[in-house]
């Protein structure tokens, strides 16, 4: 799970394969409170693109625009105050409003850190890969990069055995094989 941040007033310069972004310190802008704001499911995208330019068109106090990853029909405006937020999000296409009250950061925070899971899958599991073209199909795993985040994986039920390349997160383990 990632987020997605879109920080006005950030610049971005390319010199010598080097991307620069400046972004306002804590001591240029006054004390900024968090907004939720409603969107259509899976539009989020478009409505942070069309909030970022109608803020900057109106030149109001909105500091960033966060999307957190998984969390479906909101996102989350940083601005000076509430005036803003909803000046940012009027007449927007697919955005539904403002929430009525703020956001606390301690109610959002858990979706802005990712957490570093450790992967307990090991050669010989069988598993079953829970997404993709071969779905609900048994497999063995016959190789493992955790760094990579791949396995490599052999059908059970396939009439010759093709090694496959899949995520880690798309195979579920049913069972360990011992030897």
């Amino acid at each position: 799970m990632g987020i997605d941040i879109k920080i006005k007033g950030a610049e971005k310069k390319v010199e010598k394969k080097e991307v620069v972004v400046k972004v306002e310190s804590k001591k240029d802008r006054p004390e900024a409170k968090i907004f939720a704001v409603r969107t259509t499911a899976n539009r989020e995208d478009q409505v942070m693109d069309f909030l970022i330019s109608n803020a900057e068109r109106k030149k109001l106090n909105v500091f960033s625009v966060i999307r957190p990853h998984g969390m479906r029909g909101y996102i989350f405006v940083e601005a000076e105050n509430k005036i803003d937020a909803e000046q940012a999000a009027y007449g927007i296409p697919y955005s539904r409003g403002l929430l009525s009250s703020e956001v606390d950061y301690k109610e959002i925070e858990h979706m802005l850190e990712q957490v570093k899971k450790d992967i307990n899958i090991q050669k010989n599991d069988i598993a079953e890969i829970i997404s993709g073209p071969f779905k609900r199909e048994k497999c063995k795993i016959t190789r493992v990069d955790k760094q990579k985040g791949e396995i490599v994986v052999e059908l059970l039920e396939a009439a010759v055995p093709i090694p496959m390349t899949v995520k880690i997160d798309s195979v579920k383990v049913i069972r360990r094989d011992e030897e």
